[in-house]
């Protein structure tokens, strides 16, 4: 694990969910700054800063953006920060702000309820680089 972790942003994500890993590969390959590292909600890392939290340690249906000794988010608002941290095109994302946080969350608790019909069963294997980006692969 990277000792550095503690200056990144986080993505929490659920390991065995082929949507989940289609967006942290989408997040790695426009990760240009290299802000964003990665852990399966799986992981004991995962469960420590579920745990932690006082969050469900055994449904892991909710990806979470933690920065920290900052915040944690979790969500659609989760997405919007990551989008609005990578730049670009994608800061457009923040529009996504005026939605009320209940809707945007139903969206994201749609998705999420209908992931592993959505999701493509391949595998995707990390460069070595972006294997530096995982903590406790």
């Amino acid at each position: 694990m990277e000792s550095n972790w503690q200056n990144k942003h986080i993505v929490f994500f659920d390991g065995d969910c082929g949507v989940c890993n289609f967006w942290v590969q989408w997040i790695l390959e426009r990760d240009k700054n290299d802000q964003f590292m990665f852990a399966s909600l799986q992981s004991d890392f995962g469960q420590k800063f579920l745990s932690e939290r006082g969050l469900n340690t055994k449904v892991f249906n909710t990806m979470y953006l933690w920065k920290p000794d900052q915040y944690y988010l979790e969500k659609s608002q989760a997405v919007l920060k990551i989008a609005n941290l990578l730049g670009g095109v994608y800061k457009l994302s923040a529009i996504g702000k005026i939605i009320p946080r209940f809707l945007s969350d139903k969206v994201y608790d749609t998705v999420s309820e209908n992931r592993m019909k959505l999701a493509n069963q391949k595998c995707y294997l990390p460069t070595p680089h972006e294997r530096k980006k995982f903590i406790e692969i």
